[in-house]
């Protein structure tokens, strides 16, 4: 096997060439032109596809997770198709775009009763077996991974970014993958904390933002944060719309639980199955594993 590693192979001309199978990582391909290239069983994870052309192209069976936004389709622009979807089929979202203090105050409530019933699911599958909350389905993070994560978001955007606190980590809180290592920023992707450490940790910077809600007025939400010093996330001397920090927040907490659902959900089938393959085997006797549920957790 070939390996290409911090090469610049600018202008390179890449014609009948084989790359199935092939691993991509932190790879630039802006200005690229690609011409009857099989893209077919190819997974895309953390892509930029800004002013992106398809043409000629034959979609079926695709699955599309993340911000779509000015996505035309044959013609038709289909984000708002996609919002309005979205809205309807969670009619949650509509308290997720606050014009106000109060407006964010009250969506911060509702992303915590939705996170209720998603940690009661998330509980009720430990159950079965508590390695299942550790557990990655088709490499995104476990359960207990999100729970790890939304933290180092609060940290970033509201301890840091609003607060300036230069450094306002915990160990256990994990940042996006692909993020560089950062002197001072924990990055501990292995860390296998139990689900009641890490939400302990999670309600601590869940309930720091609702404090910070709680005193919200509109020349706050109206202003620019301070630059911050240190090295960090987001990077030092940089300002923000408090307004953008606090939509960043309210972005990762249900995009994230929605992940979760759909990730969790996968597990809870597994269980399914697994306990009717049991019950199949003892002759039929009734069905005694963990159910999968109804409801949607994240």
């Amino acid at each position: 096997m070939r390996e290409f590693r911090d090469e610049q192979l600018l202008g390179a001309v890449l014609d009948h060439v084989d790359l199935s199978g092939s691993s991509w990582n932190r790879v630039d391909l802006t200005g690229s032109t690609m011409r009857s290239v099989d893209l077919s069983k190819v997974d895309l994870r953390n892509v930029a596809l800004e002013q992106v052309r398809v043409r000629g192209a034959y979609l079926t069976g695709v699955e599309i997770w993340g911000e779509v936004e000015g996505l035309t389709v044959n013609g038709v622009d289909v984000g708002p198709l996609v919002e309005a979807e979205l809205d309807r089929l969670h009619p949650e979202r509509a308290a997720l775009h606050p014009v106000d203090p109060d407006g964010y105050r009250a969506a911060w409530e509702t992303l915590d009763g939705l996170w209720v019933g998603t940690v009661e699911r998330a509980r009720r599958l430990a159950e079965s077996d508590p390695e299942l909350l550790h557990e990655s389905v088709e490499g995104e993070w476990s359960f207990v991974q999100t729970l790890r994560h939304l933290p180092f978001a609060t940290s970033s955007w509201l301890s840091r970014a609003i607060l300036g606190d230069p450094s306002p980590w915990h160990p256990l809180e994990l940042p996006w993958d692909e993020m560089r290592p950062t002197p001072g920023v924990p990055q501990d992707r292995a860390a296998r904390p139990t689900l009641d450490e890490v939400l302990e940790l999670r309600r601590d910077r869940f309930e720091r933002v609702r404090a910070y809600l709680a005193d919200l007025t509109d020349e706050r939400l109206a202003a620019m944060t301070d630059p911050v010093d240190g090295v960090g996330w987001p990077p030092a001397g940089e300002s923000f719309p408090v307004r953008e920090c606090l939509d960043t927040l309210l972005n990762e907490e249900w995009w994230h639980r929605q992940f979760a659902e759909r990730d969790l959900a996968v597990l809870e089938s597994r269980v399914a199955a697994g306990a009717g393959a049991t019950t199949a085997e003892d002759g039929g006797g009734r069905h005694t594993g963990a159910s999968p549920g109804g409801e949607e957790r994240s």
